[in-house]
């Protein structure tokens, strides 16, 4: 399960959340714990609960002691996900004793409640508001008139120089093993000028890297009205514009291949995006999606990648995939494995099938053995890894920049170039010559070596 990093997570103590108490308050301020479980939407929607409570007069603790009560913001998109987050709302009561829940496995309160009856309350999806009476029930707000005030910049959950930028909710698609649909509920966009106010904001504090997230990120704005719509090209095409013209680094995320995200290809060729499409193909073998119900079909995809690499000739792309869905023969996957040989897909991520309770795809006939699974995952992951440790060793010798995440206390560099989002790809390290960096700061690196995941390099002087 996707799993926000311990370094990310604020019930841990290496939470980067600053200035969560008054600096010469009372001893009685309500103090508030939270636990972020799932992918980085579940991220956004932490960070804008917790800006909401601390604008309310709350402080933020790092830690289960410390707190007067705790939210967990779940994940419920795989069973193994319910069962984590289930575990993280047993130590949140075990340590704390007052627990909230919220996120998408609050869309089954009755899961939860079963297995967790001392919960003070149960929330779903993005309900902001209630979890805000839930934790004013639960710890009743005291807000200092003279000194809470809403930080210009949010309560941010990841390092000061990049952040997760979420445009729209929920999905208008039917994929049956995913029941997200059904959890978050249809598309809805976020207006285009908000979207890039809150980028605007970002930037002016700091932040050297925006992350467009989103459960469909091609689809933004297809469900606006055909006024709302018009303009020249489609929505998501005239916000990354916008957005490129900011001055940070634009990442795109969760983008289904539609045509029109050819639209997209010139912006990354003109620097304004950056070169890199974080696309979920899922599978290759069309009778694979057709059983899947992917809006998107494999007959094109090898074509539209070819045109976007014509376009776009350092075009980094990301994709994840399901081997075992129910169904697939030795003959679809073998077929998915030569996919992969022509599609030469940069960065590569992969699951083993599992149902998930409520998904279309556990009443399919033909459900692959465990052991099956878990060798097509092997055979798969070894494709992909030769892939990637070829690629990366045609880096070596190139300049490329980088964005400097973390430096240990030797020194080490761990940095990030542009074909790798945080957490999810690669880095490249220096271990040398890094006195005078800072996170945050974007330098050239010249490749000298290259692993099967990872870079290293020597900054460029």
């Amino acid at each position: 399960m996707p799993q926000n990093p311990p370094d990310l997570r604020p019930d841990l103590a290496k939470a980067r959340v600053t200035e969560t108490a008054r600096p010469k308050g009372r001893d009685d301020q309500p103090t508030i714990g939270m636990v972020s479980l799932g992918c980085p939407k579940a991220l956004v929607d932490s960070e804008r609960i917790l800006t909401r409570l601390r604008a309310e007069g709350y402080a933020i603790s790092p830690d289960y002691p410390g707190a007067d009560a705790v939210v967990v913001n779940t994940c419920g998109f795989l069973d193994s996900a319910k069962a984590e987050s289930l575990d993280a709302i047993g130590e949140a009561l075990a340590e704390n004793g007052r627990v909230i829940v919220t996120g998408c496995l609050g869309a089954e309160p009755e899961y939860i409640t079963g297995a967790h009856p001392k919960v003070l309350a149960v929330t779903g999806p993005h309900q902001y508001e209630q979890v805000l009476d839930a934790v004013h029930a639960a710890v009743p707000p005291d807000p200092d008139p003279f000194v809470d005030l809403l930080p210009a910049s949010g309560v941010s959950l990841t390092p000061r120089h990049y952040s997760y930028l979420k445009i729209s909710e929920g999905c208008n698609h039917k994929c049956k093993f995913c029941i997200i649909p059904d959890m978050r509920g249809r598309l809805v966009s976020r207006p285009h000028k908000a979207v890039l106010r809150e980028a605007e904001k970002l930037v002016e504090n700091g932040v050297k890297e925006l992350l467009v997230i989103s459960q469909d990120t091609s689809a933004y704005g297809t469900d606006w009205s055909r006024e709302d719509r018009a303009g020249a090209g489609q929505p998501i095409t005239r916000l990354a514009r916008d957005l490129g013209q900011l001055g940070a680094w634009v990442r795109l995320h969760y983008v289904y291949p539609y045509p029109h995200v050819r639209e997209l290809i010139p912006l990354m060729a003109d620097g304004l995006v950056l070169p890199y499409l974080d696309i979920p193909f899922q599978h290759a073998h069309p009778d694979t999606l057709r059983r899947m119900a992917r809006p998107a079909h494999a007959e094109r995809t090898l074509d539209r990648i070819a045109e976007w690499r014509g376009i776009c000739p350092d075009i980094t792309l990301r994709s994840t995939f399901i081997v075992g869905y129910p169904g697939e023969t030795e003959a679809e996957f073998q077929h998915l494995l030569d996919w992969m040989d022509e599609a030469q897909l940069d960065r590569v991520g992969c699951f083993q099938y599992e149902n998930v309770e409520g998904a279309r795809s556990n009443a399919l006939p033909d459900h692959v053995p465990a052991e099956v699974k878990q060798d097509r995952w092997d055979r798969f992951m070894e494709k992909a890894q030769a892939i990637s440790e070829a690629k990366l060793a045609a880096k070596v010798g190139h300049v490329v920049d980088v964005i400097v995440d973390d430096i240990d206390e030797d020194g080490i560099a761990t940095c990030r170039t542009k074909a790798d989002a945080p957490e999810i790809d690669g880095n490249l390290f220096i271990d040398e010559g890094t006195e005078g960096l800072s996170v945050g700061d974007i330098v050239s690196v010249e490749v000298d070596e290259a692993g099967e995941y990872d870079l290293w390099g020597a900054i460029r002087t």
